[in-house]
């Protein structure tokens, strides 16, 4: 088991959390398989981080909390979701693989400590993507994807072009994602369709980072 050494790290002006403890919980509460999957994505979010100029500590706990809630039962992952005021939508109740991420807010206020809302973001949305998405979305979204464990025909395309054009990376990988569901007669979440929009629409008009 790979060991991470302590670090406190401050998130926000206030937030003191001990890394140690998220690695603790994390491999308590998931298939080896998937915890290393958390490490190698918090790897690939602080090299990304430190390219495009984001905030390498949130990038590391988003990558290694992403996935905190993944191998939860369906009702558990409901009844975090209500938890947090939310109701779940009509797609991810027939998806069930949608509901980790919105279901991992609660853990991670209520277990982690952490309010620091672009990680929270990155977390809820690192499986659908979303509109107008933050750098950290951005690189948290991507790193789930390209991280050093995934094998997939366009994985070594889409490493490439991560680390030289995030946004060009992350159309590509809708176009991947979405091409997949439609094979598979699945749905697709309005989410991801409108990441892609907004990230198209705004690149075309040269507003888009």
């Amino acid at each position: 088991m790979k060991s991470i050494s302590m670090k406190m790290v401050f998130i926000g002006v206030k937030q003191l959390i001990c890394e140690d403890k998220i690695v603790e919980y994390l491999q308590s509460a998931l298939s080896k398989k998937r915890y290393d999957h958390s490490i190698h994505v918090a790897n690939k979010a602080v090299e990304l981080a430190k390219i495009y100029g984001s905030d390498i500590h949130k990038a590391r706990l988003a990558g290694l909390v992403h996935d905190c809630a993944k191998e939860m039962a369906k009702d558990e992952l409901i009844y975090f979701i209500k938890l947090e005021g939310n109701e779940p939508d009509s797609v991810s109740l027939v998806e069930k693989e949608l509901l980790h991420g919105p279901a991992a807010v609660y853990l991670c206020k209520n277990k982690f400590h952490i309010e620091d809302e672009e990680i929270l973001s990155a977390v809820q949305f690192h499986t659908t993507g979303k509109a107008n998405m933050s750098i950290l979305d951005k690189i948290i979204y991507i790193s789930d994807l390209i991280e050093v464990g995934r094998k997939f025909p366009e994985v070594e395309e889409l490493r490439n072009l991560a680390i030289v054009d995030i946004n060009s990376a992350l159309i590509k990988s809708f176009d991947a994602t979405i091409s997949y569901i439609i094979q598979k007669r699945r749905m697709i979440h309005p989410d991801t369709i409108n990441a892609r929009n907004y990230l198209l629409r705004n690149l075309k008009n040269g507003d888009e980072k």
